[in-house]
């Protein structure tokens, strides 16, 4: 079943073109990687789906299902970095679209928030200032928040943007987890191909306009994934 079903998408940015009539399907349960240049249009599309940013033409269906349950990570400012709040209140936090008129948690609210902070590896850190957590240990907690507003869908604007390569490795890892174990599905902006590759299901590959659909192998075979990195995993 597709979840995200973009079709004939254009956006423009001011008077520049971001999208030009991009089309593609997103499946219940699929790790889904965006790349390409600077400009191309990757964090535009994220805005879109999230019905942040109008298109000028085409459409953005979600499945009902999924309508409000979608996590984001955007990227990383240095605002995020400074949250002055203990960890378990920031994970809480990505559940605060789902407590109504009521300004307060609920049981099930915290349960999940315990239990997702446990799967990332985040409870012994739980009561932890977030401003004293390594990078890692921040994007973790914000992934964490994420999916305390997310049932079946993740989208991720470059979120190893400022990490090292073994943390990021470690984060790959837990997202291609989520998506292969829990069936939950994908959405990764990403500069980084030749890290993400062997994790990913499905590449897209924007210049402002859809160059490449397919297999992350299929991908990786082309001149385009080679120029680009894919020969480097």
């Amino acid at each position: 079943m597709n979840l995200i079903t973009v079709d004939a998408l254009t956006v423009h940015n001011e008077r520049t073109l971001a999208l030009d009539n991009v089309s593609f399907t997103v499946r219940e349960g699929e790790f889904l990687t965006v790349i390409g240049e600077n400009g191309a249009g990757k964090s535009t599309l994220v805005r879109t789906i999230l019905g942040i940013q109008k298109p000028d033409g085409g459409s953005v269906t979600l499945e009902k299902s999924i309508n409000g349950k979608i996590g984001y990570l955007p990227q990383q400012s240095e605002a995020q970095r400074d949250f002055p709040a203990a960890v378990r209140e920031v994970v809480l936090s990505g559940g605060i679209g789902q407590t109504g008129l009521f300004p307060f948690y609920s049981r099930a609210q915290k349960a999940r928030a315990a239990a997702t902070m446990e799967m990332l590896g985040l409870a012994a850190v739980a009561n932890k200032n977030y401003r004293a957590l390594s990078g890692g240990q921040q994007q973790r907690v914000l992934l964490a928040r994420a999916l305390c507003a997310a049932d079946k869908v993740l989208l991720l604007d470059e979120p190893t943007t400022g990490l090292d390569p073994l943390v990021t490795k470690e984060l790959y890892e837990t997202v291609s987890h989520l998506s292969r174990s829990h069936g939950m599905t994908v959405l990764m902006v990403s500069h980084d191909l030749a890290g993400v590759l062997k994790y990913t299901d499905r590449i897209l590959h924007l210049k402002n306009r859809v160059l490449f659909l397919g297999t992350a192998a299929e991908y990786a075979k082309t001149a385009l994934g080679k120029a680009f990195g894919a020969g480097e995993n």
